[in-house]
């Protein structure tokens, strides 16, 4: 099983202010605007150990560091900017989705986030392992401010799934377990046919909807399942320093490993040698609300991840650093965004050093096949 990640990441001036971010593109071709100008997309090639992606993660970084420093511009590893900000809309597709959600936009271009990608195997079963483990976004959630107000501890999920208006949430919030991949064909035919109601509601002609929107590019929640890569992608976590980002995705891509030969099935939460075991729909949910409002500091939430084979003291999320009061001034969020900033210059320069490229240099995504070797009933 080989990976990709694309993590967002927020540009700024000498100030910490929002600024134009799109000459960075022209940096490094694993590099992609985003659909507001103070946003850029750094990805990864499908790579198969914690060591490529770390190499990769790396030398792309350098590279677009180095064209920011260039023009005094600083990039921010944020899920949102923190203090309410603003960004025009830069694409076609952009500008439709501003026609289409109107007021209801405004929660994505102040969010930014980490994708996953991982090559399609048994689908159902990563679907809905994936599903499950949602509430480990509360392991890397960089943001506890949502437009000036101290929301969540993760408030960059709670506001991209939740405030983008009522006809909207179901295009943004985590879909229920998979019964089979038929099932789910058929849940985004509806749902695309819904959006394109929508759409046409609000003035957008059929020839637009059809060249800007495929059947899986009108949802936009925590998991995708893309035919063309073919992949399915994992968008629950918030854009973090890349070690945070490594040593997250490194953890689930072991757990998602095993679905080639475990089935995903409901029952008391676990990991074992011939099964995992993922909690009912109902139950699932009430642990991302209490990752989202509380993060870590959730009993159920630590107690959970840690039954899912993750270990939460391993993890130091950024948004546990940063002081959670019930709002935040924009001078101080600018000071927040460029202090993040250097985080994240000194995290790309160590991010293969000493014991990190050691620990790595041999680490599969792959489910250990001594493990296979060991399978007993449970």
């Amino acid at each position: 099983m080989k990976i990709g990640v694309e993590t967002e990441y927020w540009v700024v001036d000498e100030t910490g202010a929002l600024c134009d971010g799109r000459e960075l593109v022209t940096a490094h071709e694993c590099v992609e605007p985003e659909f507001v100008a103070a946003m850029i997309e750094v990805k990864t090639p499908p790579v198969a150990s914690e060591f490529e992606l770390r190499h990769t993660l790396q030398s792309t970084l350098r590279t677009v560091l180095a064209a920011a420093d260039a023009e005094g511009l600083r990039l921010v590893p944020l899920g949102t900017p923190l203090a309410d900000s603003s960004s025009p809309v830069v694409s076609e597709r952009g500008r439709l989705l501003e026609r289409i959600y109107g007021v209801g936009l405004k929660p994505a271009m102040q969010c930014a986030g980490t994708h996953v990608h991982f090559d399609a195997g048994n689908v159902a079963r990563q679907v809905n392992l994936l599903t499950a483990l949602d509430p480990a976004l509360a392991l890397v959630s960089s943001s506890p401010y949502y437009a000036g107000e101290g929301l969540m501890s993760a408030s960059r999920p709670h506001a991209y799934r939740s405030l983008c208006g009522e006809e909207f949430v179901r295009f943004r919030d985590l879909w229920e377990y998979m019964t089979d991949v038929a099932a789910w064909n058929e849940r985004l035919a509806a749902s695309y046919e819904a959006f394109r109601v929508l759409a046409l509601d609000r003035g957008v002609t059929e020839r637009e909807f059809e060249a800007h929107f495929r059947p899986e590019d009108v949802i936009m929640a925590p998991i995708r399942v893309r035919r063309d890569f073919p992949t399915v992608e994992w968008r629950a976590p918030d854009t973090a320093l890349p070690s945070q980002i490594v040593k997250l995705t490194t953890d689930i891509s072991r757990l998602v490993a095993q679905t080639a030969v475990k089935p995903v099935e409901i029952g008391d939460p676990g990991v074992g040698p011939r099964h995992i075991r993922v909690p009912a729909f109902e139950e699932l949910t009430e642990l991302t609300a209490a990752a989202i409002e509380h993060g870590l500091d959730s009993p159920a939430v630590w107690t959970y991840l840690e039954r899912m084979s993750i270990d939460p003291r391993e993890y130091r999320p950024i948004a546990a650093e940063i002081e959670r009061r019930s709002s935040i001034s924009v001078p101080e969020a600018r000071r927040i965004r460029l202090e993040y900033a250097d985080r994240l210059e000194d995290d790309v320069r160590t991010l293969l050093s000493g014991t990190e490229m050691q620990r790595s240099r041999n680490v599969s995504m792959e489910w250990p096949q001594a493990t296979t070797d060991r399978l007993e009933s449970w």
